[in-house]
């Protein structure tokens, strides 16, 4: 138990490593929740009281609801089933293969932001159409939970920035990611009007961000800015007291370096140099960086 709880810090610990890190927190919020309802249900008797408990994390369509619930638009995205084969790992299956390709290209911070937005935009899609529909209004007090909105906007973004990228498949063999995102824009188009109407519909709302977040992002407006800023805010409030101590020994050994070396070209880059330039890499990728980055990223490396 204590490696697992290892590799769980060392994930997390690990910069531009988004991708890792959701299929992490997905895993072990499921985890925790598998073992909440066998504890309550083997030594109290008492499943009811998950149940009570996941509506307050679960998305319900329901306005009425919903207000007093507001939270859910996005905890709902991170919890899964009881059957792990039937939901937990198709999403983090899929979550790994398309996530991988947003990571390479756009970087670790937009792919989370595209986790982010892809489960906003397909709860409020969801709320949309179970209050404004009248097909769906008898299904108003559903719940919905899952990651599959947020996989879904990964899966469509990645296939509006690399349509033609080639996946293998068993049995299959190489398939263009543009027709896996129809394919599977067919399959919840089709769930929408199912048992699992809700699910199918946050998928729809999903797929729409998807594209929609990298067809902005190539006009220059990237919608994961505001979460940014927001990670970036409570980041400088929790290292306000830690950075003045790594800074004094960062100089002391940088100075200690330049008395005994002259320096050819890039400086040595102090901390805050380097903190840029990997936000910088997690934001929009390696290729982003220029030349003099490049360098001083390898010199800090070399440190």
């Amino acid at each position: 138990m204590s490696g697992i709880l290892d590799d769980f810090k060392d994930a997390f610990s690990k910069r531009n490593n988004g991708l890792i890190q959701l299929i992490w927190l997905n895993v072990a919020v499921y985890v925790v929740m598998l073992l909440v309802l066998i504890s309550l249900t083997i030594f109290f008797k008492k499943a009811e009281l998950f149940d009570n408990a996941l509506s307050y994390l679960s998305l319900t369509p329901s306005l009425g609801v919903f207000m007093y619930r507001p939270w859910t638009i996005l905890t709902y995205s991170f919890f899964h089933s009881v059957n792990p084969i039937a939901h937990l790992l198709p999403n983090m299956l899929m979550l790994y293969w398309f996530g991988a390709i947003i990571q390479e290209f756009l970087g670790s911070r937009r792919l989370i932001n595209l986790y982010i937005l892809g489960a906003i935009f397909g709860g409020v899609f969801a709320l949309l159409t179970f209050n404004f529909i009248p097909y769906y209004q008898t299904g108003i007090n559903t719940t919905i939970i899952g990651a599959s909105g947020s996989v879904m906007a990964i899966m469509f973004a990645a296939a509006t920035l690399a349509p033609d990228y080639t996946f293998f498949l068993f049995l299959i063999g190489p398939v263009r990611i543009k027709y896996i995102a129809f394919f599977f824009f067919l399959i919840s188009l089709a769930g929408a009007i199912g048992v699992n109407a809700g699910g199918g519909i946050v998928h729809l709302g999903g797929a729409l961000l998807g594209y929609l977040y990298v067809k902005q992002l190539q006009a220059g407006n990237d919608w994961g800015t505001p979460i940014d800023v927001t990670v970036d805010f409570f980041k400088r409030i929790i290292n306000r007291t830690e950075k003045p101590k790594i800074k004094v020994a960062y100089r002391q050994k940088e100075t200690s370096y330049n008395s005994t070396s002259v320096g050819v070209g890039v400086g040595y880059p102090d901390e805050d140099e380097v903190d840029a330039i990997l936000d910088k890499i997690s934001r929009s990728g390696y290729e982003s960086l220029t030349k003099e980055e490049k360098q001083k990223l390898f010199k800090a490396s070399q440190k």
